[in-house]
């Protein structure tokens, strides 16, 4: 399990990549499970009103979030490229340009629980 993240000023959004042999969630719309690499994760979008208020740099403003979207991919550089453009696509949305955004991809939990 990969966990990819995005950071904008004290804003961030993170998904889960979901490595061949980890139980990815179940639910309608999600990928095959034969897929090696399953991406999750929120998107959002602003709002005129109502959603959640988030502060961004001297900013407040309203998003909206949709269900998580969820997607297969054979290999794992395939599956970090499509997170990271998804992750800096969300930011870009709601008024932040992609180099603005910092992307990390780190070890999840469980993965961190196997390592050690």
């Amino acid at each position: 399990m990969l966990t990819v993240s995005g950071r904008a000023g004290e804003t961030e959004l993170t998904g889960t990549i979901y490595e061949r042999g980890e139980d990815a969630p179940s639910f309608r719309g999600a990928p095959d499970q034969d897929s090696a690499y399953v991406w999750i994760c929120d998107e959002f979008y602003e709002v005129d009103s109502g959603g959640a208020k988030l502060e961004l740099g001297d900013r407040e403003l309203n998003v909206a979030f949709e269900s998580p979207l969820p997607r297969g991919f054979d290999t794992k550089e395939q599956a970090v490229a499509a997170a990271t453009e998804h992750v800096r696509t969300q930011f870009l949305r709601i008024g932040v340009p992609s180099e603005n955004v910092d992307v990390s991809v780190e070890p999840g939990v469980e993965s961190r629980e196997r390592i050690h």
